[in-house]
């Protein structure tokens, strides 16, 4: 497929239901609904309806030009950040055996049957399950309707729940019930299902084995190879306002790090994220703690560090931050889950480690040895090369829009 952009005459109409906007790219969901937005956008009138949350810019604002031919916007109530209101709604979402992200994007079924009054579309991708059941409303529209599954709910949930303790595990398995349930329910509706692993597409069909799921990975822009000037630091990179993500630096601090600052007086740990207050505190109180914010370009900044560190504990779908590392030729440690649907092998295009000590080891390892650091960050740039980019992972679209890519 893949027309020119500017070759609008024959291209047939897509819509395109997104729960957060692809653009700017400021994390793993950003990402890949942006490679979704471009392959659609190279071969069809893409009808993008996006939600916004308050405050924000309007979502079309950073996408580039020339990208989408209409767009709509359904805006967001106000929910307040703070630790009680938070627990309040969540308290809420467990007496109705809700999960929190279908929750927050439900009920704006009659804004989105406005929105298609009167068009008709080849085919429309919705955006996370959190808003699958808006299939009833596209149903009617589309010819095929496509459901990208950045995570699988009920996995998730599970995955959080077995790492937590006390009254959060107990919500986490309420809501994992709440979600199998919901995707017992609607996957089997849809014409296809977009896994980012195999490994997810196996448990896809063992929910809903009447599905019909398609392997469309996560993955990045082809980026040239930005120069290596390695620092004396280790790196993590992901928005801390994702639990994994905030679970994951948390257990780092406590188990690991103690034992990596002890082992290399000059070693620092760097932290890209663009939501470190849940971590400023603690981070602060450590002179060789650095939080950056957000940045533009997380490969470049990367690529100065020795090491990527990916102690995800819990979590579903693939880790945008270790494509990320591979691109900038940065070797990786992470633990079995953060490297969880990726087609790579241990000591070969990083290091897997699963405990503490067995962390900070591997870690050691690399800091000591620079050739090893430059064979394992070299394999993994090879592996993003061949099978995580985005024009890679447009194979499978072209296959599915064709009728021959799912099962």
């Amino acid at each position: 497929m893949n027309r020119p952009f500017g070759d609008s005459a024959n291209k047939p109409a897509a819509l395109f239901l997104v729960a957060e906007p692809p653009y700017p790219m400021t994390g793993g969901g950003a990402i890949r609904s942006a490679s979704l937005l471009e392959y659609l956008a190279a071969n069809f009138l893409v009808h993008a309806i996006f939600f916004r949350q308050p405050d924000s810019p309007h979502p079309a604002a950073a996408i580039p030009q020339g990208r989408l031919h209409r767009v709509d916007v359904i805006d967001l109530p106000f929910h307040s950040k703070r630790p009680l209101a938070r627990a309040l709604r969540n308290a809420s979402r467990l007496v109705r055996n809700r999960p929190p992200l279908v929750d927050r994007f439900s009920g704006f079924e009659a804004q989105i049957e406005r929105f298609l009054a009167g068009r008709r579309y080849e085919a429309a991708f919705i955006e996370h399950f959190w808003c699958a059941p808006y299939l009833a409303q596209l149903r009617p529209a589309a010819d095929r309707v496509f459901l990208d599954l950045h995570n699988i709910e009920s996995v998730w949930h599970r995955s959080m729940a077995s790492s937590s303790s006390g009254l959060s595990a107990w919500g986490y398995g309420r809501f994992a019930g709440a979600a199998l349930d919901l995707e017992r329910h609607w996957l089997p509706m849809f014409d296809g299902i977009l896994a980012t692993s195999a490994s997810d597409a196996r448990l896809v069909r063992a929910i809903a084995e009447n599905s019909s799921v398609a392997l469309y990975p996560n993955a990045l822009p082809l980026v040239v190879p930005p120069p290596r000037s390695e620092r004396w630091e280790i790196a993590f990179s992901g928005n801390l306002e994702y639990a994994p993500n905030l679970q994951a630096v948390e257990f780092f601090r406590r188990q690991v790090w103690p034992i990596l600052r002890s082992r290399w007086p000059e070693l620092r740990w760097k932290i890209l994220s663009k939501n470190p207050g849940a971590i400023r505190h603690w981070a602060a109180r450590d002179p060789r703690i650095d939080l950056t914010g957000f940045v533009d370009d997380a490969v470049a900044v990367l690529a100065r560090s020795q090491v990527a560190v990916v102690p995800v504990l819990a979590g579903s779908g693939t880790r945008i931050k270790i494509l990320e590392a591979w691109a900038a030729r940065t070797p990786v440690v992470s633990t079995s889950l953060g490297a969880e649907g990726l087609v790579c092998r241990d000591r070969e295009h990083l290091l897997l480690a699963d405990d503490a000590q067995t962390f900070a080891t591997s870690v050691s390892e690399l800091l000591a040895l620079p050739d090893d650091r430059a064979r394992i960050g070299a394999a993994g740039r090879r592996l993003y090369e061949e099978r995580y980019t985005w024009q890679a992972a447009w194979k499978t679209l072209d296959s599915i829009l064709t009728g021959n890519g799912v099962d």
